[in-house]
């Protein structure tokens, strides 16, 4: 069975703390309440690709702890494909202190467990390698090293997307391109397409660099404005959702998850984002990174 998407990146038990602010250096703020929930970028994506109605699986690792039983059986519910998940028989499963506050706004803090310990000598290649499309995001540590070594076996049939998130752009682009020679999709938010770059400062600049390692398209997601999408062709600025904000947890992750459905539905990349940032509006009207993304229904909607 040949999959739509399998994603490829760290398991997580998010912990988030409604608390009345985010405290900074010396200042002290308090929590109002807590909420648990499956998390990890590439898993988010994905479980908002399964609602989409395509067919999903992951490669991750989890721990032999009630926290990856947890994990796993989340996906099930979700109807992805959990073939490809590594379960350690010694350490903890990851976790992610997040804290929110009133505003929407959060800060949070990793504990990888062994989602830092992936050996490409662990993945399946054949269950990997069977999809039409690969999702990469960050791990903390060497796992990276797993990834660029799948990349090494990819078909030129396999679409492969990436989002980098914070923890990957602060490498540096050169430890990056490896992977970023393999991406057909580089998804990226202002600020880390800003820190990839530095010093670079001219936005065109910006993207005709990372296209030059042979990316079709890259998407900067703007938040709240909205995002840029751009083929080296055709570039388009489309606006955000005007909704009531509650939780950003997850929204750029949502956002990936419509962006994807789109291009594999074979929609340009102007649709596709558009369907990007409607995933994202629904994602951040709840709290947590899948409790409000959407089902194809919903979607399918949106002229």
């Amino acid at each position: 069975m040949t999959l739509d998407v399998i994603g490829f990146g760290a398991l997580n038990l998010d912990r988030l703390f409604q608390v009345n602010q985010i405290a900074c250096k010396d200042e002290e703020g308090y929590i109002e309440n807590l909420t648990e929930s499956c998390g990890g970028s590439a898993a988010n994506t994905i479980i908002g690709l399964s609602r989409l109605g395509l067919d999903t699986g992951v490669i991750g690792k989890i721990g032999s702890d009630m926290e990856g039983k947890t994990l796993r059986n989340n996906l099930s519910n979700e109807d992805v494909n959990t073939d490809g998940i590594i379960k350690s028989g010694e350490g903890r499963s990851g976790t992610v202190h997040g804290y929110v506050d009133r505003k929407g706004h959060r800060a949070l803090y990793v504990d990888p467990g062994v989602n830092d310990k992936i050996d490409i000598r662990e993945i399946n290649l054949e269950y990997a390698l069977n999809t039409k499309l690969l999702h990469l995001t960050s791990f903390v540590g060497e796992s990276i090293k797993a990834q660029e070594s799948l990349l090494e076996n990819i078909p030129d049939q396999v679409m492969v997307s990436l989002d980098p998130g914070m923890i990957y752009v602060t490498k540096g682009i050169k430890s990056l391109e490896k992977i970023l020679y393999k991406t057909d999709i580089l998804l990226i938010n202002q600020m880390e397409l800003d820190i990839l770059l530095s010093p670079l400062k001219d936005l065109d600049v910006k993207i005709n660099t990372i296209l030059n390692y042979g990316i079709k398209m890259l998407v900067m997601k703007q938040g709240k404005k909205g995002c840029l999408v751009t083929d080296g062709s055709k570039t388009h600025l489309l606006d955000a959702y005007k909704v009531d904000c509650h939780d950003t947890t997850g929204a750029g992750d949502a956002f990936n998850s419509g962006f994807i459905y789109g291009i594999l539905e074979g929609k340009n990349i102007k649709e596709s984002a558009m369907i990007g940032n409607f995933v994202a509006s629904c994602c951040v009207q709840e709290l947590g990174a899948t409790t409000g993304l959407p089902l194809k229904s919903a979607v399918d909607k949106i002229r």
